[in-house]
């Protein structure tokens, strides 16, 4: 790729400092297919400058909510530079897809035509009124994450995240339990009416979006707008119901067997985090350094490669996983374009799901070093589906080194247990998130009492029935507004359902074929975005469907190995 074509040093304070390289590109007169290739490769160094500038906002804003200069660094962005960059976009698009040299270039390989395929979509959807519509959006989300950010409580004299209060639910104390399960919701429903108004507002301006680019609705919009083009709605509502055939019933037996194991008559939502054998909780590091070194060690044991990986993140101070106030919640994988390694953020606060975020965010992390020789910026850009694939099949490939965490096999198998348990819980609430989102864009007139009730029908649905609310119905009602993908990145969720049921049929081969495995799912990660979805799965080693009958079979394979753990 030229390096060329943009000043040296690049910095990003103004519009001006970006609309003359955009005004530069799209007057360029290009009269060979070596022109158009230099103008593509020129086009996505200016994307990768620009995605690593938005990105080095977005973490600083993340890391420190409270920091003004650096919500007003990201604002700058969101409101001041990037809407005027959209319409630029939006002719630059056109250029390519109208090149005289466009067909020729397509027909080269399966990655020009998705490429493309994807820009023939931006153009389509593109409409100069919805710029200032995105931008309030993007600010909406924002103050979605600052409200999450500043949610706090106090406990035995110390203030504490939620993140850090929800340690406190896997002690073995009930009274302890409870209480701070009552302290986290009376803390959250606090904003409960502020942030049904912000989500009030921001499906307005999403159906307004929607409208203005001539679809009916925003979910329809989204569909396109995401690239969905290998699979539809129908394929969504099919894993909505072979989740609650195959799955509903498996998470049910595990919420009896958990009630009968404490002892119980009554099983309540406090009483669902701890460990039912009275146990204490697992206590698998102390700190992010003792959580980023122990899981070097086990990604390195899978295979080398993994850990290097993570280490060269560690030497460029590219990690931030402490749990902290005014730290945005949540975790992810940021990956900066232009240098090409990746930020991991997270809240570590020293419980065994840390472990598990860590390595799901690994897995994305080790995805980005795979995808930096692909030759555009755009071939990077995976759709979610393959991306949690990556991060999700991490998850279970490195469950056998985990020891790395626990001394004794009887802790590393209770760890199995609960991460194996956690998919059986995690597969019912990813259908009822992306099942809900359906019903809000379907019906976005709908008002707040109403959106209550669709969600409270659909927890009846994918729920297990067996944890009991009596009194406490507003904590279950509201218990939406902690899926940040709500709000800040609508549609975005089911592809973890999809990505599970994927990194389910990459550990099976893991346990069957051992190395070879590991190479597939290497083999894949290279791909990016130059496949198909399916054909990137088949890469892996497995199967992009959402049949009943499949599901079941890979549900009968997690049932047989959560026995042998119990077993064990």
């Amino acid at each position: 790729m030229s390096t060329s074509f943009l000043p040296d040093p690049f910095i990003v304070n103004y519009k001006d400092d970006v609309l003359p390289l955009y005004e530069q590109l799209i007057g360029r007169n290009l009269t060979s297919i070596a022109d158009f290739r230099t103008f593509l490769s020129d086009m996505s160094e200016l994307e990768s400058a620009l995605s690593e500038d938005m990105a080095w906002r977005y973490i600083r804003m993340t890391c420190d909510t409270q920091n003004k200069d650096h919500e007003a660094a990201y604002l700058t962005f969101v409101q001041d530079i990037q809407p005027h960059l959209a319409p630029l976009e939006d002719q630059i698009n056109k250029k390519i897809v109208s090149s005289e040299w466009a067909f020729a270039w397509r027909s080269e390989s399966e990655a020009h035509e998705i490429y493309l395929r994807g820009l023939e979509g931006a153009v389509e959807l593109f409409r100069e009124e919805n710029i200032p519509l995105q931008s309030d959006l993007a600010t909406l989300a924002q103050e979605y994450s600052s409200i999450q950010g500043a949610m706090s409580l106090e406990w035995e004299g110390q203030t504490l995240t939620l993140q850090q209060a929800s340690n406190i639910l896997m002690r073995t104390d009930r009274q302890a339990r409870e209480k701070v399960w009552q302290l986290m919701q009376d803390r959250r429903s606090v904003d409960t009416e502020k942030l049904n108004n912000l989500f009030n507002q921001m499906v307005q301006l999403r159906h307004q979006v929607a409208l203005n680019a001539g679809f009916a609705n925003f979910r329809d919009y989204m569909f396109k707008a995401m690239g969905r083009y290998d699979y539809d709605v129908t394929a969504c509502k099919d894993f909505h119901r072979s989740v609650e055939t195959a799955v509903v019933p498996l998470l049910k037996g595990l919420m009896q067997r958990r009630k009968s194991q404490m002892g119980l008559d009554t099983l309540k939502p406090w009483d669902t985090q701890v460990d039912a054998l009275g146990r204490e909780p697992l206590k698998p590091f102390t700190g992010g350094q003792e959580l980023l070194e122990k899981g070097i060690d086990c990604l390195s044991r899978v295979d080398t490669y993994f850990g290097d990986c993570i280490k060269t993140m560690q030497k460029h101070n590219l990690l931030d996983l402490d749990s902290r106030l005014g730290k945005a919640p949540g975790g992810y994988n940021y990956p900066l374009a232009k240098t090409n390694m990746p930020f991991i953020f997270m809240n570590a606060s020293g419980n065994l799901r840390d472990v598990e975020t860590l390595v799901h965010e690994a897995g994305h992390a080790i995805h980005s070093f795979q995808m930096a020789p692909l030759d555009l910026n755009a071939f990077k850009n995976t759709p979610s589906e393959v991306a949690e694939l990556a991060s999700m099949s991490m998850e279970l490939l490195t469950m056998n080194t985990w020891d790395a965490y626990f001394d004794d096999p009887k802790s590393l198998n209770r760890a199995k247990a609960e991460q194996l348990e956690g998919i059986l819980g995690t597969l019912p609430w990813i259908a009822q998130v992306d099942a809900f989102q359906h019903w809000i864009y379907e019906n976005p007139n709908h008002t707040v009492d109403e959106r209550t009730a669709a969600w409270m029908d659909l927890s009846k649905r994918f729920g297990s029935g067996e944890v009991d609310y009596t009194g406490m119905a507003s904590a279950l009602e509201n218990s939406w507004h902690k899926q940040l993908h709500i709000f800040e990145v609508p549609f975005y969720y089911i592809e973890y359902g999809f990505a599970q049921l994927g990194a389910i049929g990459v550990w099976r081969n893991y346990m069957k074929n051992g190395h070879a495995a590991i190479e597939s799912y290497k083999a894949f990660l290279k791909l990016g975005y130059t496949h198909s979805i399916p054909t990137v799965y088949e890469t892996a080693g497995v199967k992009f469907d959402f049949s009943a009958n499949y599901i079941q079979e890979l549900m009968q394979f997690v049932h047989h190995e959560l026995q042998v753990v119990y077993q064990s």
